[in-house]
């Protein structure tokens, strides 16, 4: 009888083919939270991004929460869909909670499948909630619904910015 054994080398590297096994060194969207974005700045950041959807023919229904996920402020165009009220709103409370612009969560359920994410309240997987963010900090952020995902993120987009327009022209 042969005696034969198999060593296993145990100072080699273990690989995993699991991404969310990879350690960053930096915590993703740490950006701080800053004061609440005045009800002045949100009505820009909406009449930017209503002029915007005007442009290109879309009703939108368009939400501007605070640093906190409050409404601040809030516009639907005129036969706008109504179920996306609330889909609007939600976008830009799940942006302004999560640091994070929701394309992030449409991304890691549909293109990673990283499907532990619907589990979390208040996420939303869907683009269009985008953080506004003024000297380095997060004052609030925007949600649009009505169009299809890309053209409520082109519509989100233009509100957004204009926050770095403000902070540029009030100083």
């Amino acid at each position: 009888m042969s005696n034969n054994t198999t060593e296993i080398a145990t100072d080699a590297p273990l690989t995993s083919s699991n991404p969310l096994d990879a350690v960053p060194d930096e915590i993703p969207f740490d950006v701080p939270y800053g004061l609440p974005i005045s009800l002045d700045q949100a009505q820009a950041v909406i009449h930017a991004a209503v002029a915007e959807a005007k442009k290109r023919d879309w009703k939108m229904n368009v939400a501007v929460a605070d640093s906190g996920g409050h409404l601040v402020s809030f516009q639907r165009m005129d036969g706008a869909m109504l179920a996306s009220i609330q889909i609007a709103e939600h976008k830009a409370r799940a942006a302004a909670m999560f640091r994070r612009p929701t394309k992030v969560f449409e991304d890691g359920i549909q293109l990673m499948h990283l499907n532990y994410l619907l589990a979390f309240d208040g996420i939303i997987a869907s683009r269009g909630g985008i953080p506004l963010i003024e000297q380095g900090k997060i004052i609030g952020a925007i949600g649009c619904s009505g169009g299809t995902d890309s053209q409520d993120e082109v519509v989100s987009k233009a509100g957004a910015a204009v926050i770095g327009q403000l902070a540029t022209t009030n100083r």
